[in-house]
């Protein structure tokens, strides 16, 4: 128990550390609202807390949705407006879950500190807490984040897809500062969650030779056709890690490499070779891989986070959410 302790001691310093190095890169910091608005983030850690325990399901929502907010315009919340032809409309964005969440902390949040902490930042912290909620470790989120008044469905081209070949992922990636490793780790945010079987089930059932992807693992593929059968509408979901579907983990990539990966995009981390060593090294010495894959983790989060953020006096913090001021 004390050997764990240190080892958590540890990582907690050495993700604090992480948290420290990316203030400035774009004008964030860990504790912006600690004079504005002190009880900021234990409003938003009580809020997704209460969403969580009526549906675990919010936390891989919650993840999701920054994941797709920072990845168009930047972390500036433009995912969470509404209305004609906005980001949320967008198809990879139809299924996005959480906005109630997010929507419940900015309105306690506009009732104590009006006009002081961003959607951008709610969201944020939000999806730090839901990391937590599903047992992962914590880590210090920096914030400081102002939100954006353009929200265009045409723009969510730059979100990877789910058949995107690695060299795809990699591309989109790195335009946004992140590199091979960074795909890697938040993919691997994969280990909570579900999708519907319309986004993999034609990897069970090849329409030309009626072979099945080979990449699958003969003795799961009954599984999943059981699970996703041919004539079905595509709406069941599934988990994305099938032995961990609530728990944040490294067993994704265990899946990976047996086969039993559900998204095309997400085995081929596997598959393809500039990938698989990374793959390759959260499956090292057992019982430490899980913890390398945590540490990581808040580190490509931070990096991530501070995609394009507006701060100082470029864009605005929003009323609500939904909607810009």
């Amino acid at each position: 128990m004390e050997t764990y302790s240190k080892v958590l001691s540890v990582m907690c310093m050495f993700i604090a550390i992480a948290a420290n190095s990316a203030q400035g890169q774009a004008g964030t910091r860990v504790g912006f609202y600690s004079s504005s608005c002190p009880r900021a983030e234990s409003i938003v850690r009580s809020t997704v807390t209460t969403h969580f325990r009526s549906n675990p399901g919010i936390a891989p929502g919650l993840l999701r949705m920054h994941f797709h907010d920072c990845f168009v315009r930047g972390c500036d919340a433009s995912v969470l407006i509404s209305g004609a032809n906005t980001e949320r409309t967008a198809p990879p964005n139809l299924g996005l879950r959480g906005f109630e969440v997010i929507d419940d902390a900015k309105t306690q949040l506009e009732a104590i500190c009006p006009g002081v902490v961003s959607c951008a930042d709610i969201l944020t912290l939000a999806s730090r807490d839901s990391v937590v909620l599903s047992g992962g470790i914590s880590w210090a989120v920096p914030t400081g984040r102002r939100d954006g008044r353009v929200s265009l469905a045409s723009e969510a081209s730059t979100l990877p897809g789910f058949t995107e070949s690695v060299d795809s992922q990699k591309q989109k990636f790195a335009a946004l500062g992140l590199n091979a490793q960074d795909l890697v780790v938040l993919v691997g945010g994969h280990t909570i969650g579900t999708t519907a079987c319309q986004f993999f089930s034609y990897r069970l059932y090849n329409t030309s030779a009626n072979v099945a992807d080979p990449s699958i693992n003969a003795s799961f593929l009954p599984q999943l056709q059981a699970l996703c059968p041919q004539n079905g509408d595509g709406t069941r979901r599934i988990a994305l890690d099938t032995d961990s579907a609530n728990r944040f983990d490294n067993n994704f990539f265990a899946n990976l490499r047996n086969g039993r990966g559900i998204l095309e995009s997400d085995q081929k981390l596997w598959t393809d070779a500039s990938t698989r060593s990374i793959v390759q090294r959260f499956l090292g010495i057992r019982g430490l891989a899980g913890l390398s894959f945590n540490v990581e983790f808040g580190r490509s989060m931070i990096k991530m986070s501070n995609i394009q953020v507006k701060t100082g006096t470029d864009g605005e913090i929003r009323k609500i959410c939904s909607a810009i001021n």
